[in-house]
């Protein structure tokens, strides 16, 4: 990661928290949890389970990776 995108990951998480919950991640991109969900059981995110419990955890860079791969321009329709 260049210095750049370590600065905006430290504005945008000021914890430097680097993974998140369901939850978290929904409210980090902006989607509904259940959407989140969606997401990661058709395969579009990738999450790390806890061992031996439920809880599933979505890494901040996987979030980011997802938010780039979906970034759209009026122009051209894709960035």
């Amino acid at each position: 990661m260049d210095k750049g995108t370590a600065k905006a990951h430290e504005i945008a998480n000021p914890l430097s928290k680097r993974m998140y919950t369901i939850k978290e991640a929904a409210v980090y991109l902006g989607l509904s949890e259940w959407t989140v969900r969606s997401l990661i059981w058709s395969g579009a995110l990738p999450f790390m389970k806890v061992e031996g419990g439920r809880k599933q955890l979505l890494d901040v860079y996987d979030l980011d990776a997802y938010i780039s791969r979906h970034k759209m321009s009026h122009l051209s329709g894709v960035v």
